[in-house]
């Protein structure tokens, strides 16, 4: 069966949001932070742009947040929107507060984390960096 991981893209921000998730989530980046400086072929990059994330990955419960930065000169433009979200199922509801917290915490709350008529524990919010998450916990979930 196939895996899917999300992967984010940012405007010369990936490494601050990076070190954000992972105060939030913990662990360690899988890898280092690749510079795109690194990389054969960019020695006409700014040092502004050779010094922009190349890739990133963070393991999170046996999947990957992964991402990088744009690089302008390159042609490539970010356009935030909010037609992705990160969607995260934490192991209780205690974790899903922590990590709604600390996700949302200088973003924008769409939804406050609370019980929904559904039955789950869910909220969702943008946070500080422009990427859209949506936090569910429910029981039934984690058996």
């Amino acid at each position: 069966m196939a895996k899917l991981n999300s992967y984010l893209n940012f405007d010369g921000k990936a490494e601050e949001a990076f070190n954000f998730y992972k105060s939030v989530f913990g662990g360690e980046f899988l890898g280092e932070i690749y510079k795109m400086g690194n990389a054969p072929g960019t020695e006409n990059l700014s040092e502004e742009e050779k010094n922009r994330v190349m890739h990133v990955a963070l393991p999170i419960g046996g999947d990957l947040l992964m991402g990088s930065d744009i690089v302008p000169s390159f042609g490539q433009s970010l356009i935030v929107g909010n037609s992705n979200y990160v969607s995260v199922f934490p192991d209780s509801r205690e974790e899903a507060d922590r990590l709604f917290n600390g996700l949302s915490d200088g973003g924008n709350i769409e939804m406050p984390i609370e019980d929904q008529f559904w039955g789950d524990y869910f909220g969702s919010f943008q946070d500080k960096f422009g990427v859209y998450w949506m936090i569910n916990y429910n029981d039934e979930y984690t058996k």
